[in-house]
């Protein structure tokens, strides 16, 4: 287990309850438990303070060494969200309010094929069901990860993996029409890697999944709604939660409902949503989409 002292706005609640990750699980004592990086872990944050947002982060079943190269990076404690919620806050009294809700949240950066596939999923889906549907497609055809806590862990399949698969493979995990979504984006980003490593230039976006990070976000999303299954909404969701394209504003169901009614922008009218996303939240757009998110959730509980 590691430790590290005065983590700054930082909550799991937050972090793990506002849409962008699904398989990560709230345990009674307040950890919360999942598996990244191949390997089962378990999360704990300690406020120094009752309802705070410093204090002390523990995670279990990983070393020193792990930490610095993935997890670090991976809950992006290196980014100032203090200095960030002041920009978005600062001559926007609606954001400084929903900021309010949800202090704790952090953007997650996720594997980025993981993150496609799950958003994939996660399309009309409510996200009990969503979590449901990978947890099976990882035991199915993921490699086994470990045993942690009396309960076996499993890493995402791989590309190549679903990309051999039938509908009928995927019949059990009861994916409806995403299933032939999944196979066919899988089949495309295996041809893709294979046909750019060996240099062929026939490629028309030229681009790989695990190069996304150092990519424009434009032709990232361009790639991304040449997939198949994968719209507007969903691409955004990748480039922010996979790819750690800040400016990328995802706009569902619920944010069009928190820009209505906070906002006063048509609920249809996802276009002007955009506009005024990159017009007043630029660079931290994605950011704040997330505030508003879990804002308007809880608003309506």
């Amino acid at each position: 287990m590691i430790v590290k002292e005065k983590i700054k706005d930082f909550n799991l609640d937050h972090i793990f309850d506002c849409g962008q990750c699904f398989r990560w699980n709230r345990e009674a004592d307040g950890r919360y438990t999942g598996v990244a990086f191949g390997k089962p872990a378990a999360l704990k944050f300690e406020p120094y303070e009752e309802g705070g947002f410093e204090g002390k982060l523990s995670i279990e079943n990983i070393t020193e060494e792990e930490f610095q190269q993935y997890w670090q990076d991976y809950l992006d404690l290196q980014q100032d969200y203090g200095q960030i919620k002041a920009v978005l806050a600062e001559k926007d009294p609606v954001m400084a309010e929903a900021i309010k809700s949800g202090q704790g949240i952090r953007i997650l950066r996720q594997d980025p094929w993981e993150t496609l596939i799950s958003f994939i999923i996660s399309q009309n889906n409510n996200i009990p069901r969503i979590k449901k549907c990978i947890e099976a497609l990882c035991e199915m055809f993921g490699k086994f990860t470990g045993s942690y806590n009396g309960k076996e862990y499993f890493a995402f399949p791989e590309a190549q993996v679903l990309a051999e698969l039938s509908a009928e493979d995927l019949a059990p995990i009861r994916l409806g029409y995403r299933a032939k979504y999944i196979i066919e984006t899988a089949k495309r980003v295996v041809a893709d890697d294979r046909n750019l490593g060996q240099g062929d230039d026939s490629q028309k976006e030229r681009v790989r999944l695990k190069d996304f990070c150092q990519i424009d976000t434009l032709q990232g999303y361009e790639y991304l709604t040449s997939l198949c299954g994968v719209g507007p909404k969903v691409a955004n969701c990748i480039l922010l939660f996979g790819m750690a394209k800040y400016e990328s504003f995802p706009i569902d169901v619920w944010v069009r409902r928190v820009m209505n009614r906070l906002y006063g922008i048509d609920e249809n009218d996802m276009k002007s949503m955009a506009k005024y996303a990159d017009e007043n939240f630029g660079q931290y757009g994605g950011i704040a989409q997330q505030y508003l998110f879990y804002h308007i959730r809880q608003l309506e509980k």
